[in-house]
């Protein structure tokens, strides 16, 4: 009975958030519209760090790297090719898989701290190269004045800030909705027993790598696709919107809404930009240490984001339970 309560509470309040957002246009201001459209962008990025860090078991701080990959390519795309939107999904999910293909063999048999570590590695290095690579990003100047996309041909472009959100809304809707079905399939299945007992998974004769390596292109499509929305919502992209602090808002984002949850990971960003830009208004200069104080109390209080841990290989070593000492009979025989 309680676990039904709880079900129902969970629908009706995932009932509540779908309503507010579909609604948020035409009851909150201009740029509070555009504020939720990257937030709905970087929602989307924080569910292919759920679906790494909580579904497979693969903690990573680096998905900020294929959402670069994706927003430059889409923003490309736009200035000189095309202004369909939905072309400039497509190549954004590629650039951002191809991205992770090029990885994959750093990944795919690390585990624990060590591929946190590489994946961190990862997305500083992709900020460093967008940095100095002028004549394609812009530099550290970014890409400015990227044209208007239109959601399909023939259809208007995307002129205010209502259309972007909306179209942004319903492509995060899709994708998070197929994820959501895939995890359903026999895919989920294998991606959380190999998060639970990975030696287990190999000795049944499943080919884990293959697995990881999936689970790593299929994050990075994700996260690429929302660097193309990122780009729709602002029109403008520079590597400060790809740095270490944001991929620490994604993985706190993650950690607070349960990081096995994909709509979990979708409110816990959103929370976490939201605290960030109003600690910026109250606090000037001091957001990041709250947020990061806000982290460390995260990890301490909701150390597995509310669920079991889900991490393969542990980040800290395991100290081994004291074994109870044997009971021993009394001189009467009788024990103690």
């Amino acid at each position: 009975m309680r676990q039904g309560a709880v079900r129902v509470l969970r629908r009706g309040v995932a009932a509540v958030v779908v309503a507010a957002l579909v609604l948020a246009p035409w009851t909150v201001d201009d740029y509070t519209v555009a504020l939720l459209a990257r937030t709905l962008a970087l929602g989307l990025v924080a569910v292919s760090v759920a679906l790494l860090t909580g579904v497979a078991g693969l903690p990573t701080l680096g998905q900020t790297a294929p959402y670069a990959a994706g927003a430059y390519a889409s923003a490309v795309v736009g200035s000189h090719l095309t202004d369909v939107g939905l072309v400039h999904l497509a190549v954004a999910a590629a650039a951002g898989a191809a991205l992770a293909a090029v990885t994959v063999p750093l990944v795919v048999s690390a585990r624990g701290v060590v591929l946190l570590m590489i994946t961190l590695a990862v997305g500083e290095l992709a900020v460093t190269v967008v940095g100095r690579w002028r004549s394609v990003t812009g530099g550290t100047d970014g890409l400015a004045g990227v044209a208007a996309s239109r959601p399909l041909w023939g259809r208007p472009v995307l002129a205010t800030d209502r259309a972007r959100y909306l179209y942004t809304l319903v492509v995060v809707a899709v994708l998070v909705g197929v994820v959501l079905l895939v995890l359903r399939t026999r895919v989920g299945l294998l991606l959380r027993a190999g998060r639970d007992d990975e030696a287990r998974l190999r000795a049944s004769g499943h080919r884990v790598p293959v697995h990881v390596a999936g689970v790593h292109l299929a994050a990075g499509a994700v996260a690429g696709a929302a660097g193309s929305l990122l780009v729709v919502a602002q029109q403008f992209v520079s590597p400060a919107d790809f740095g270490f602090d944001t991929s620490a808002l994604l993985l706190l984002g993650v950690v607070i809404g349960g990081t096995a949850s994909v709509g979990g990971a979708l409110v816990g960003a959103a929370l976490v930009v939201a605290a960030r830009d109003w600690l910026f208004g109250v606090l000037p200069g001091q957001a990041p240490l709250v947020l990061g104080l806000a982290f460390v109390a995260a990890v301490y209080l909701l150390p597995d984001g509310g669920r079991r841990p889900a991490v393969r290989g542990r980040l800290l070593p395991v100290v081994p339970a004291r074994r109870p000492a044997p009971d021993r009979p009394t001189p009467t025989g009788v024990r103690a």
